[in-house]
């Protein structure tokens, strides 16, 4: 751990980050870098007006005089600058279709992202709109049932303007949303091809039952999602839809999505993937898992959500069929990728073994529970009226 203001954990408390926060020092040294930072007005005096408390990289907001820009670092055994400058193209194809998503400046030598020895850094815009989720731990509730639906409604605008990203699928990495496991002819043989290529990871799961997991977990929920998947058309999505990755046109409970940021787990999956991530990350109590044994759906946030969407981009027939088989299994790859940056990143052996026992496993177990099972068939029911014929 390292010292500085406290950050989000994976619980409900505040913790000591694991990386140390951005100083006015370090951000004056990354924007001299770039064109708009070199002369700008008050440069000298740029200090960093606010920290995010996201755990997992080193972000803050720094007033440029008159302007403000979001600066973010990162390890590069959590993000190449290779793999930031696909989010950046990403950022890119979206603001070129209009979606509000905030510029990505670029450096006088024409690159997106900097690097500094072993740190990887990106300076965006500032996002229009309120941030008023900003101090929300992930995975908080909408605050209304009109924050939900106009979620849904936003993330359906992005799905529309990202279907035409040709970039190809990105890989398994650290911290990032993919589906490869999930729609693999051969699951377990998958996953052991992608422990080859990841040691961090197998030396974690070495000292765990992860075969014998997959199968009686996440096996059968795989096996009814994944032909509905492999029927449907890949693109990229989000990756992380929640309320604190968007900003808001007003305090009210009837505001619009102003801005969308943080790309970083942006991937080639599906729509109805990146869906039903949304559903996932935004309306189940899942910190109160951890706390308690016990998580809730919201319904009607659930309800909110997809009427939203389907107000700006109707879903297929398939899509319907697929959206609860893939609920069960949506985080699979995302929380075996947090497994080995705890495990292999920083060390933390007891977040290793949350993230395995309480997210990859728990999660999938719930949905098998009364709670998540009420939660599917709640979606599956929706599918069935809607269903076409």
């Amino acid at each position: 751990m390292t010292a500085g203001p406290l950050v989000h954990g994976m619980g409900t408390e505040l913790v000591a980050p694991d990386w140390g926060p951005l100083t006015d020092e370090e951000v004056r040294a990354v924007l001299s870098h770039y064109p708009r930072g070199v002369d700008e007005p008050g440069l000298s005096d740029g200090v960093i007006s606010w920290h995010s408390p996201r755990p997992m990289s080193a972000a803050a907001l720094v007033r440029l005089g008159a302007t403000t820009v979001f600066v973010k670092r990162h390890d590069e055994r959590v993000r190449t600058s290779a793999q930031v400058r696909t989010e950046h193209a990403f950022a890119r194809h979206l603001r070129a279709r209009r979606a509000p998503v905030p510029a990505v400046w670029l450096t006088t030598a024409g690159e997106s992202s900097l690097v500094v020895g072993s740190w990887v850094y990106e300076v965006h815009e500032a996002a229009a709109g309120l941030d008023l989720y900003r101090d929300a731990m992930s995975w908080t509730p909408f605050m209304s049932l009109g924050h939900a639906r106009a979620a849904g409604a936003a993330l359906a605008r992005l799905h529309r303007s990202a279907a035409t990203f040709a970039e190809a699928t990105r890989p398994f990495a650290v911290l990032m949303s993919s589906c490869e496991v999930v729609t693999a002819r051969d699951p377990v043989g998958h996953l052991g091809d992608l422990l080859a290529r990841r040691p961090g990871l197998a030396r974690y799961l070495a000292g765990r039952r992860w075969a014998d997991d997959l199968v009686r977990y996440h096996l059968p929920p795989i096996r009814r999602a994944a032909p509905l998947l492999r029927g449907l058309e890949r693109q990229w999505g989000h990756g992380d839809w929640h309320p604190s990755n968007l900003t808001w046109t007003s305090t009210g409970p009837d505001a619009e999505v102003a801005a969308v940021f943080d790309l970083g787990l942006a991937n080639r999956t599906f729509a109805v993937h990146d869906l039903a991530t949304a559903l996932e990350r935004s309306t189940v109590s899942w910190l109160d898992l951890a706390e308690t044994g016990q998580a809730e759906a919201d319904l009607d946030a659930v309800a909110a959500l997809l009427d939203g969407y389907e107000s700006k981009r109707p879903l297929s027939a398939a899509e319907l069929m697929a959206l609860a088989e893939v609920l069960p299994v949506v985080h699979l790859e995302y929380a075996l990728s947090e497994v080995e940056y705890f495990a292999d990143v920083v060390g933390s052996a007891p977040n290793a073994a949350l993230s395995y026992d309480t997210y990859l496993i728990g999660h999938t177990q719930w949905f098998a529970g009364a709670s998540g099972s009420a939660m599917l068939d709640f979606i599956r029911r929706r599918a069935r009226r809607q269903r076409p014929g």
